[in-house]
């Protein structure tokens, strides 16, 4: 009798890490069906029964997916939804929300064991301002900072600093399932800048002191494993502003406290999977910058030969972890 197969819930342009785990997992006798989010709703399809029931989904060939025999869920990313060219584009933002909501209410109406990650880890840990506060409490250095739309008060922080800032975005667009695939990047605020604050008012966004570095990395943590590789063009302040896979990897580690609070991080956040941005400083300190729930790893594999995708198979097949006694579960889908 064939195991239960793993959702892989991804955009139909992401290959090589989804192939690279659906490898792992047939090493492993399991096999995979996929969703591409972005093909909904016009040749994937979707229906949700109430009040009890799990979703009907169909891929882009319209084959059924049988939802309630899935294993696990990989939440590899959630792309915007496809429209038809001929409607109207004052409709768009509107249709492509309702997408995102049936989307995100059937993914939650799915019967598996285990999320990687859960739905409503996803939505709490895309929040910088919760994760800033996870890695303070984990003992993480991270930069001064400053949420706001009000532009005398960002005149007032940078003021304060005394050194120069750089500005981003408050949730990462990457995981977005709204009407924009346009990723905006961290950028330096420079005089200019500070002198025409007043359309801040219309986007609040984060406010940082700029870190000096002799090295950036990417750490990745599945479950207990962390692995971490440090990008070449350490000088840029943002690598993803160019081509990210053009960008090449050198071997890293981190010591083993800041290993160990970058997995209290991830517990904090209900985490299985996440992938963090550390800054080393020229007097080798780490600075804590942001993890992403679904940030990328295939340059790690790639480039420094990490078994990645052999850890999320076995994060993907584990069985869900109990809670102890007095906390908190395991967040729900």
């Amino acid at each position: 009798m064939p195991s239960p197969p793993v959702l892989v819930v991804t955009g139909s342009r992401d290959h090589y890490t989804v192939d690279r785990v659906a490898d792992a997992l047939a090493e492993r006798d399991v096999g995979v069906v996929r969703f591409d989010t972005d093909r909904y709703p016009l040749t994937a399809r979707l229906s949700v029964p109430a009040p009890a029931g799990a979703p009907a989904l169909r891929d882009r060939d319209g084959d059924p997916i049988d939802l309630a025999s899935v294993r696990a869920v990989w939440l590899r990313q959630l792309w915007p939804a496809t429209l038809d060219p001929a409607l109207d584009e004052r409709f768009h933002e509107a249709c492509r929300r309702q997408c995102a909501d049936a989307l995100l209410a059937s993914l939650a109406s799915v019967p598996a064991r285990r999320w990687v990650n859960g739905l409503d880890a996803l939505r709490l840990a895309t929040d910088k301002m919760r994760q800033l506060r996870a890695a303070s409490s984990a003992g993480l250095r991270i930069p001064r900072t400053l949420l706001s739309a009000d532009p005398d008060a960002v005149r007032a922080f940078h003021a304060d600093l005394g050194a120069p800032m750089i500005a981003k975005l408050l949730r990462a667009t990457v995981m977005s399932v709204g009407p924009s695939e346009q990723f905006v990047h961290t950028t330096t605020v420079g005089a200019e800048d500070l002198a025409r604050l007043d359309t801040l008012r219309h986007a609040p966004m984060l406010f940082q002191e700029r870190i000096e570095k002799a090295a950036e990395l990417r750490v990745v943590c599945v479950g207990d494993a962390c692995f971490a590789g440090a990008v070449e063009n350490a000088d840029d302040l943002d690598w993803r502003a160019g081509d990210p896979r053009a960008a090449r990897w050198a071997p890293a580690e981190v010591p083993p406290a800041v290993r160990d609070a970058l997995l209290a991080v991830n517990r904090a956040l209900g985490l299985v999977y996440g992938a963090a941005d550390i800054i080393r400083t020229p007097e080798g300190e780490h600075v804590f910058l942001e993890v992403n729930p679904a940030g990328e790893w295939g340059m790690l594999e790639r480039d420094l030969g990490l078994p990645i995708s052999r850890a999320l198979a076995d994060a993907l097949l584990a069985d869900p972890v109990p809670a102890p006694a007095g906390a908190d579960p395991e967040p729900a889908p």
